[in-house]
């Protein structure tokens, strides 16, 4: 009959390369609920769960709000390292691969970073998928978004 749905479930969550983050104390990502921020909501339904299962303690947290079309905010996700340094990721119009090279860049563990040089020495992508990230449409906007959290603060 086949695999079961358990088996590929689990071959999906290990598959390689595997998501380990090191020196990071939490993760929390703001993005729409529907009709915006697409790259965002990928990463958190296809990259999120694999991230999840390499790194069991770490602190992820995602707020999805409701978006009308008249609000203007950007996605992004906030980490927390270990050392109590943070940084924060624009995700505003990227692509779910994207995100995660990003991700795994700023805190990926040292497997990310020879998987990444096995990768580019062998012609195979990184991240599947990351081979259409040039096929994203910039929409035209006027300038930068503010994060959910300037938004809430500025709008009346």
């Amino acid at each position: 009959t086949g695999p079961s749905h358990l088996s590929k479930v689990l071959a999906n969550l290990s598959a390689t390369p595997k998501l380990g983050l090191s020196g990071l104390k939490s993760l929390k990502l703001s993005l729409a609920f529907r009709n915006d921020h697409f790259g965002a909501r990928h990463f958190v339904k296809e990259q999120l769960p694999r991230i999840r299962y390499a790194n069991p303690v770490l602190n992820i947290q995602v707020e999805k709000v409701r978006k009308t079309a008249q609000e203007a905010w950007r996605p992004e996700m906030e980490l927390e390292f270990t050392n109590g340094q943070q940084k924060t990721l624009d995700l505003h119009e990227k692509w779910s691969t994207t995100i995660l090279k990003e991700l795994m860049d700023v805190a990926g563990e040292n497997s990310w970073f020879q998987w990444k040089a096995e990768a580019k020495a062998s012609g195979l992508p990184i991240v599947p998928g990351e081979e259409r990230e040039s096929l994203v449409v910039k929409r035209p906007s006027s300038g930068s978004l503010p994060s959910l959290k300037v938004y809430r603060a500025t709008a009346p």
